[in-house]
């Protein structure tokens, strides 16, 4: 296949979704990557050149397993939009541990093991790009984030540091701080006092996306942040 190649990790019917339509219009082949194969049908089916792939992330081995099978089926990598996330809430007293855990696994070391696996693809063709999902936790914890806050900032150190050795590779590591609610019909159907623009775009969250991944190398940015303007911050 000779279209480049994005992998989204974390297709949801929000953002993952919103992402892989954006990559797909703009000529790229989509792998589109989730726990169950059930959810990526109909995209697989509605976007050219998209393939579904079943991939955990807490799993310490799928990582290297679905890269290959990746490369396999559509070539070398470009893109990861790294979409995963783990959302519990709950302050010190309600946190349970495996949910602590759990967070981590999927918010941090999830972007790890993704990494690595696909670090050898770029390297070997000589770049690409990796971008990520993060939110305002990640900068600032609150009552009830006790798990998701603390998963958060942890991953976005570790996409700095990512941002700064890979650089020089070619491999731009870019990160995009969500402040705000996304436009999930399930989520503004119970929150219907607010307005369409108290909610993230995810369409436009999507254009962002795109815009990290295709910068022109000597002006790359590591950190954007989005929000509606309805949004206080």
């Amino acid at each position: 296949m000779s279209k480049p190649v994005c992998v989204v990790i974390g297709v949801g019917p929000g953002n993952g979704t919103a992402i892989a339509r954006k990559f797909a219009a703009q000529g790229y082949a989509v792998a589109l990557c989730a726990r169950t194969q059930t959810k990526l049908r109909a995209l697989a089916e509605e976007l050219p050149d998209a393939a579904a792939f079943v991939y955990d992330v807490t799993d310490p081995e799928a990582a290297t397993r679905v890269f290959a099978e990746i490369e396999q089926a559509m070539g070398p990598v470009s893109v990861v939009a790294y979409n995963a996330g783990s959302g519990a809430w709950g302050n010190i007293d309600e946190v349970a541990v495996n949910v602590f855990q759990l967070s981590w696994e999927v918010n941090t070391r999830g972007l790890l093991l993704a990494v690595k696996a696909v670090l050898p693809q770029m390297r070997k063709h000589g770049g690409g790009a990796i971008v990520i999902t993060g939110a305002t936790a990640a900068l600032r914890g609150g009552l009830a984030s006790t798990a998701f806050a603390s998963a958060k900032a942890a991953q976005r150190n570790l996409a700095q540091s990512l941002a700064k050795q890979l650089g020089p590779e070619k491999i731009h590591v870019g990160y995009i701080v969500l402040d705000g609610m996304v436009d999930l019909e399930k989520t503004m159907r119970n929150m219907p006092d607010k307005p369409l623009d108290f909610f993230l775009s995810a369409e436009q969250i999507a254009e962002a996306f795109f815009y990290l991944a295709t910068q022109p190398e000597r002006a790359w940015t590591f950190e954007m942040d989005l929000r509606p303007y309805a949004e206080k911050w």
